[in-house]
């Protein structure tokens, strides 16, 4: 017998009459594998973030606003940790979802997202930034004039359109100023819809494409994209600002993303759609793209370049690539393959 258990046997000590002498184990709950079923609360669409509170629009199953519509106050459960939840996720409401003045309700669970759009500040930032959750679209607003077109920034937005898995539209606005047949002519081979507007001009063209969508406005600042949701959607109250004059760019006037639903055009509310208009943009890091990502958006070149020697990065000074082999054949439009390089250009000078 050891000398500590003989020293308590001798004193008449049972092990549990000295346990409360050591220090207070740390008591938990038994874990479980059970978890709250949150299956049968409303959904709703976050509209806009402002600091930890989010407006939300209560939605039904097809993730239609409610008639009359339904706008509630939300804050976040703490399961969900830290920015959980961006505008266009879907999620499980909790609490009060009346929309009543004073009341809030609470995010306790966001709904898989099938989409998001995300880009990286700069080239040099390895952090990706979500910008929004569940757009299927997303329509690249840019000036023909004042400012000029930046075919990077259109480059670059692209390859995160294709990273992201999002059907892109170029929407070319203040053609009053200048032609829009040369990025027309740019863009065609990349089968991307080309929409040109100017002030007061009939924009029906651009509301039927949006039409049952979710699509986010994505540009630069001052290229006229909160003057088009304005006219799009009367009433969304979209500030809109001017060009500097010195240097050519727009100011911000948006200072966060906002959802907004299209207005019901005839008696089919099923043809509405939703809008997301963010703020302008004076960059597009794509730090977060692969290579991989940019050749699936071009499928019609996967059967070329199995042709390409080990390591092909498929640039324009690659030695033998299967692309060049193929339009050297004619079995590759020249400017299909130009496209494609422009995004990997867009890609690899970022």
């Amino acid at each position: 017998m050891s000398p500590k258990v003989r020293g308590r046997a001798a004193e008449g000590l049972r092990d549990d009459d000295t346990d409360s002498f050591d220090r207070p184990r740390r008591r938990t709950r038994p874990r479980t594998k059970d978890r709250p079923d949150f299956s049968e609360l409303p959904l709703g669409r976050v509209i806009t973030v402002d600091r930890g509170r989010y407006r939300c629009s209560v939605v039904d199953a097809e993730g239609q606003p409610l008639d009359p519509p339904v706008t509630v106050l939300a804050a976040k459960a703490r399961a969900l940790g830290r920015k959980a939840a961006i505008v266009g996720d879907e999620v499980r409401l909790d609490g009060d979802v009346t929309g009543a003045d004073g009341t809030l309700a609470r995010i306790v669970e966001v709904i898989q997202r099938r989409t998001v759009l995300r880009r990286t500040a700069d080239d040099d930032d390895p952090f990706e930034r979500p910008i929004v959750a569940n757009a299927d679209q997303i329509m690249i607003v840019t000036a023909l004039a004042d400012p000029p077109p930046r075919t990077g920034m259109i480059d670059r937005i692209l390859v995160a359109a294709y990273d992201a898995g999002i059907e892109p539209i170029l929407c070319l606005t203040k053609a009053d100023l200048a032609s829009p047949d040369a990025l027309r002519a740019a863009y065609e081979p990349l089968d991307v819809p080309v929409v040109a507007t100017e002030p007061g001009s009939d924009l029906s063209g651009v509301r039927d494409l949006l039409d049952g969508h979710v699509t986010v406005f994505v540009g630069h600042s001052g290229v006229g994209k909160s003057t088009l949701v304005n006219a799009l959607i009367p009433g969304a109250g979209r500030t809109t600002g001017v060009v500097n004059d010195v240097t050519g760019r727009g100011r911000h006037t948006s200072t966060s993303a906002i959802a907004l639903e299209l207005p019901v055009r005839g008696a089919d509310r099923d043809a509405t759609g939703w809008v997301i208009d963010t703020p302008g943009v004076r960059s597009f890091g794509l730090s977060h793209v692969k290579l991989e990502t940019i050749l699936a958006a071009f499928p019609d070149l996967a059967q070329f370049i199995q042709d390409c020697p080990r390591g092909c990065t498929h640039a324009s000074a690659e030695p033998e690539c299967g692309l060049d082999a193929a339009v050297g054949r004619g079995d590759l439009p020249a400017g299909r393959l130009e496209s494609f390089r422009r995004m990997e250009r867009a890609w690899r000078e970022s």
